[in-house]
């Protein structure tokens, strides 16, 4: 039965002229796709896909490509709220809604295939209304007319059909990224639009995993963030254990949740440091100010040395 309790009006998704119902994972559903059903591949080739950044790890460790690469060949971003929150999608074949992967066989990558892929035709759907603190799940069922999966005999319940899928690890390795945009969003006025800088460093965290791995490699984080050996070499060999740190930390970063330990002092010493580099740079500029004062005068005299004759002799 659909679940009464949760309101589509809370959900963070973009309105749309269709309001989905609402179900528990106990629903049943009839479906299933193979092979020689005759919609095979159908939708792989009108694709529209928001990756997850468990997603890309995935995709980009089966292809033995650097995050960098990965994303500049396979995906391209989009704004996931008014605020220019940054989001991932698939990029389909060039001048056509065709999926990358896909072959005549089937999906090139199965066995890593994204999540939204794994779902179909479910969805998972997250909401976060301000006033509560935890997110709340429930599922759709898509129903477009090319599908004829819909029509197999074949009946098991949501809960099922995930397992089924794969996609109960791709949802638990998932959750805390989802709640991220969802308090990001439910936030609205109370948070304040993100500075480009912040929006900047979400992407990297969430889904440039390479490069977030030399940021927190650097000296200066290390000097503020206490972590340990062990930790340090899970984050540089482990990318599902970086991708977590990289939740906490934003977490850290835009809400100011206590996720990751700081050394003693390292915020005082922190800012200590940043005013000394302001001071450094206001002398600068006040020497730079000073230096051109200097020509400027030079220049003027020589300008009037020129003029005045009487005074060259």
């Amino acid at each position: 039965m659909p679940d009464p309790k949760i309101d589509i009006k809370d959900s963070p998704i973009p309105e749309s002229p269709l309001q989905p119902v609402q179900y528990t994972g106990e629903q049943e559903i009839q479906f299933s796709c193979h092979k020689n059903i005759k919609c095979f591949n159908a939708c792989c080739r009108q694709i529209d896909l928001q990756l997850t950044p468990y997603d890309i790890v995935r995709l980009k460790n089966r292809l033995g490509m650097p995050s960098e690469e990965f994303l500049r060949q396979y995906t391209f971003p989009y704004e996931i709220d008014k605020d220019g929150v940054p989001g991932v999608k698939m990029k389909p074949v060039d001048g056509t809604s065709q999926c990358q992967f896909m072959t005549e066989e089937g999906c090139g990558v199965y066995e890593d295939r994204p999540a939204a892929c794994r779902y179909y035709p479910a969805g998972l759907l997250s909401l976060r209304r301000q006033d509560e603190s935890v997110d709340r799940q429930s599922y759709v069922i898509v129903q477009e007319n090319h599908c004829k999966g819909h029509f197999e005999d074949k009946i098991q319940t949501i809960d099922q059909y995930r397992e089924e899928q794969g996609v109960v690890e791709y949802d638990e390795h998932s959750r805390g990224w989802r709640q991220l945009i969802l308090k990001k969003i439910s936030s609205g006025p109370v948070l304040g639009k993100p500075t480009a800088e912040s929006l900047q460093f979400l992407f990297m965290a969430c889904y440039n995993h390479d490069k977030f791995r030399e940021f927190i490699s650097n000296a200066s984080f290390r000097k503020t963030f206490d972590l340990n050996e062990d930790k340090m070499n899970q984050l540089n060999t482990d990318d599902v254990a970086l991708m977590h740190f990289g939740i906490d930390l934003l977490k850290q970063v835009l809400f100011g949740e206590q996720t990751i330990p700081l050394r003693t002092g390292a915020v005082k010493k922190r800012i200590e440091e940043r005013w000394e580099i302001v001071q450094q740079r206001n002398r600068l500029k006040e020497e730079i100010g000073r230096a051109q004062k200097d020509a400027y005068e030079l220049d003027m005299e020589s300008q009037q040395s020129e003029n005045d004759p009487d005074d060259a002799s």
